[in-house]
């Protein structure tokens, strides 16, 4: 296990601290809806992502406690293939857009819907891989011109089964309060990935993303939902001033 070398990223008055060699504090100022708040740390900026540094076998490792159990929002930690590309937000490589790669530790709040699928949770506390297939996404970009049509709920519902049907995707809910400190750790097989919090294990998936894979941490003030019945949102949220605090952070 090591501690990784990781690049922070602040947008609108955020902040990462780093108040000892292994803790940080990751915070975004109060401030109304409409004005992207974020703070992120992570470990593959200015990476193409075929060059991002993890494969299996992999353990994260980490303790972490938010400034609240109802953050607006999202915040987490955990390994990812940054598919929209989010580095464009602050600067990073230029990426096309991907089908998601993910195992994680992800928090949303009840404005999200984060779900392809009617039979998993879609917000709050949970332990989160998702699978894509392996495919270029370059040849469907010219379909970015029909995205309005998803703004029609018959054609939105389609698409949606359509993602929940390529797309593997599995997770549970967590009961936890999280403005207490939980050790929280990640390992990911090829063939799996098993979630522990506090050293037990609250998850165990036959569903492994597909590497190479970055490591992530970060707490931001958006939301997204598509719900089963169609309808698509995102938008930025209002929020209080929010943190998280991290420490102990290992992997390897």
């Amino acid at each position: 296990m090591e501690l990784p070398q990781l690049d922070s990223h602040k947008k609108s008055g955020a902040r990462v601290e780093q108040p000892s060699d292994s803790g940080w504090r990751l915070s975004i100022p109060a401030g109304a809806a409409g004005e992207y708040r974020l703070a992120q740390l992570d470990d593959y900026h200015g990476l193409q992502r075929s060059a991002f540094p993890w494969r299996p076998d992999v353990t994260l490792s980490l303790s972490a406690r938010a400034s609240s159990n109802d953050l607006p929002g999202t915040w987490g930690f955990g390994l990812w293939n940054d598919p929209f590309g989010a580095g464009l937000t602050y600067g990073g490589t230029r990426m096309l857009p991907a089908l998601p790669q993910a195992a994680w530790f992800f928090f949303a709040s009840e404005h999200n819907y984060l779900s392809f699928r009617d039979d998993k949770p879609a917000h709050g506390a949970l332990a989160a891989v998702f699978r894509s297939p392996g495919v270029p996404v370059w040849p469907f970009l010219p379909l970015a011109v029909t995205a309005p049509l998803l703004l029609v709920r018959p054609l939105s519902r389609l698409a949606r089964r359509l993602a929940s049907a390529m797309i593997a995707e599995d997770s549970a809910d967590l009961n936890l309060d999280v403005t207490a400190w939980h050790t929280y750790q990640v390992d990911w097989k090829a063939d799996g990935v098993r979630f522990s919090v506090d050293e037990r294990d609250v998850f165990f998936t036959s569903v492994s993303p597909q590497a190479p894979l970055g490591l992530v941490l970060w707490v931001d003030n958006q939301f997204a939902a598509w719900k089963p019945d169609g309808s698509l949102r995102y938008s930025i949220l209002g929020n209080p001033a929010a943190w998280i605090e991290i420490k102990g952070l290992e992997i390897g």
